[in-house]
């Protein structure tokens, strides 16, 4: 019987572990496929959901930018991440027993961590978890949280807009969701309230902060900054159909509402961000290292090392200034 020396040093081909994770990804595309369907409903026919399918896309562009990170991990699968896998399967019964249909799409989120936990241990966790976080954003929220969302939205959109159009002089008077104008009514429906804006806004400015390079500090602001640019861009948007309502006429207010209305918020939106992340690059200067200020003790530190590094060469040249001029005050003296 031969022995092959180089065998021994080959890498195994076929990783238990790998061949596992494979099967169990393939099964838990099966298992979610249902939860896939009501999603992709959702997304085609729900315009507060449009953006769900570029979601999965922008995770993986996520990943990709972070793909320098993954080389420098150490590759250690972890039989831990079953236990994930098995929480997530869990769930998703819960949720389909319950009819609960958030819960059974969120359930992918930990399941997907679970897989990275399988076949690259914790390590690849923490560099994959922003695209699985990001995930979220393609799941609908559920019914009675976007009514209760909802609701609020519709009043401060109304008194907003309301107050907007009498400060550019025209008459107008809420009464509910409803605006009073002199031509005629502008109803502020649920439709209307920009719990549609603030979710993509959301989207948006979380999926910003994953690729920027700032402090913690500023995208936690951008992040939070989401709700008042929501609030803006609606008031923006319910405003300019008032004044068209009343100058124009309905038909170009509806046009502007209803067609242009989603086209023209979003590159305002990024606009409203980009000024945002110009005034906190004013507001918040990260320290250089020539303007740290160092403590008493580092400056005693500093200043032992640079006479222990002094040139020799120097220290010479300055006893030769001191011997001349201790020989110049003593001529002087003489005289």
């Amino acid at each position: 019987m031969k022995h092959d020396p180089e065998a021994l040093s080959r890498p195994n081909r076929f990783d238990p572990v790998v061949v596992l994770a494979g099967l169990l990804g393939v099964s838990l595309i099966w298992f979610y496929w249902p939860a896939f369907l009501v999603m992709n409903k959702r997304w085609s026919t729900d315009p507060r959901y449009a953006h769900g399918y570029l979601v999965p896309v922008f995770a993986l562009v996520v990943l990709w930018l972070r793909r320098d990170r993954l080389a420098t991990l150490t590759v250690r699968s972890n039989w831990r991440g079953l236990v994930l896998i098995g929480i997530a399967l869990a769930l998703r019964l819960i949720g389909a027993y319950l009819f609960v249909g958030w819960l059974e799409a969120a359930s992918l989120l930990p399941a997907l961590g679970g897989l990275c936990v399988l076949v690259r241990g914790w390590p690849s966790l923490r560099w994959a978890w922003p695209a699985i976080a990001f995930l979220v954003f393609m799941v609908p929220l559920p019914y009675r949280l976007e009514g209760a969302l909802a609701s609020p939205l519709q009043r401060v959109a109304t008194n907003v807009s309301t107050y907007a159009l009498q400060t550019l002089d025209f008459p107008a008077l809420a009464e509910g969701n409803v605006i009073y104008l002199e031509r005629g009514e502008l109803g502020v429906v649920e439709a209307c309230s920009g719990l549609s804006m603030l979710f993509t806004f959301f989207a948006m400015a979380f999926g910003m902060v994953l690729v920027i390079r700032r402090p913690w500090l500023d995208k936690v602001a951008i992040v939070a900054s989401a709700i008042p640019i929501a609030l803006i861009v609606n008031t923006i948007r319910i405003t300019v159909t008032g004044v068209l309502h009343e100058m124009v006429g309905s038909e170009a207010a509806n046009l502007v509402f209803h067609d242009l209305a989603g086209w023209l918020m979003m590159p305002m939106a990024m606009g409203l961000l980009w000024i945002e992340l110009k005034l906190l690059s004013r507001l918040f200067v990260e320290p250089t290292p020539a303007s740290t200020v160092l403590s008493p003790l580092d400056l005693t530190r500093a200043a032992q090392d640079a006479r222990d590094h002094r040139d020799p060469a120097d220290a010479d040249r300055r006893t030769g200034k001191k011997d001349a001029l201790a020989a110049l005050k003593g001529l002087l003296t003489n005289t």
